[in-house]
């Protein structure tokens, strides 16, 4: 499963763009398993459409660390980034148009009123692409449109089927706190730097420094994230103390409290777990119904899309300017 962490990556997690969504869509991190007699031909995609989509989420990582980053390899089987990438984006578009299937099923429609929203969205989004751009993706302003229709009903979607979840969140559950810490190897040498760290006077990240085998020494720590002896131990800590030795599977601890309480991460996490909870409920639909209405791009229109060529596109706002028409 893709953690938060992951997702919340600094560097920018896969398809990050892609707005709640496509948080709810990776969340689950499971392989499809396709029923080759229900696979259903996700024919309702134009070229253009597709390579709207792979060009926004290709010109956001260029821009950022430039057109070299495609043939970094990710894993032990040679993956690349490029590669990566368009297989993220393949599998985003074939789950959104499972969800429109799901929303017809459900009788979730788009209303007249969201219809010309969703026209005067396509419209401005299709008057800022370049000539470049155009050139590149090579698509109408109804390709557009239509486009943003299926997306916006998958959204549609999702808040109907989670709108009676209980997403509160307790601060308690939530919190996230600043410790440093100390990691050693040998008890005597943990008792040794327990006893220096407990001083009026100690300058612990110094000791940390010096003694620890991790170079992990400052860090934000929320629930579930650590044992229970070491969670115990930093969640019971005020501002400033210092805990006593724990010792979780063979290495001994030592941990201070800089912050018992940072309250932006706090508001990070309390998100990201109201965010799991409305996926689980969202899943507990959605899953069994893509076991049977599984969606696939056909490979004839799929290996016409390439992020090659293309040097003066440079759109990157097709999901930005969503969120300025339909803020969540």
């Amino acid at each position: 499963m893709t953690g938060f962490k992951q997702w919340r990556f600094r560097a920018a997690a896969w398809l990050t763009a892609l707005a709640l969504l496509a948080i709810l869509l990776s969340l689950s991190g499971c392989e499809k398993t396709v029923q080759e007699k229900e696979v259903i031909e996700a024919e309702q995609y134009t070229l253009a459409q597709i390579m709207t989509i792979a060009a926004t989420e290709r010109n956001r990582y260029q821009k950022v660390y430039t057109s070299q980053i495609w043939e970094a390899v990710t894993d032990e089987n040679g993956t690349t980034m490029k590669d990566m990438l368009l297989a993220q984006v393949k599998t985003f578009l074939e789950d959104l148009e499972t969800m429109n299937l799901l929303a017809k099923e459900q009788g979730i429609e788009i209303s007249g009123t969201e219809l010309d929203r969703l026209h005067r969205l396509g419209q401005a989004y299709f008057q800022e692409l370049t000539n470049g751009d155009l050139e590149y993706i090579q698509a109408t302003e109804q390709d557009i449109i239509r486009l943003y229709e299926k997306y916006y009903l998958a959204n549609k979607l999702v808040a109907e089927l989670t709108k009676d979840v209980d997403l509160e969140i307790s601060d308690s559950k939530a919190k996230v706190i600043d410790i440093l810490q100390i990691v050693l190897d040998s008890l005597e040498t943990a008792q040794q730097v327990h006893q220096e760290a407990m001083a009026e006077d100690a300058d612990f990240e110094a000791l940390a420094k010096s003694y620890s085998v991790s170079d992990e020494i400052r860090r934000t720590l929320g629930r579930g994230e650590e044992s229970s002896a070491f969670e115990e131990a930093a969640f019971a800590l005020e501002d400033g103390q210092v805990s006593p030795l724990v010792t979780v599977n063979g290495k001994y601890y030592i941990i201070k409290c800089i912050n018992s309480y940072n309250e932006e991460e706090t508001l990070i996490r309390k998100s990201e777990l109201s965010l799991a909870k409305k996926d689980q409920a969202f899943r507990s639909i959605y899953d069994s119904f893509q076991a049977e209405n599984q969606t696939e791009i056909p490979d004839s229109l799929w290996s016409q899309v390439t992020f090659d060529g293309g040097e003066e596109c440079t759109t990157t706002n097709f999901f930005d300017l969503y969120r300025e028409y339909f803020p969540e």
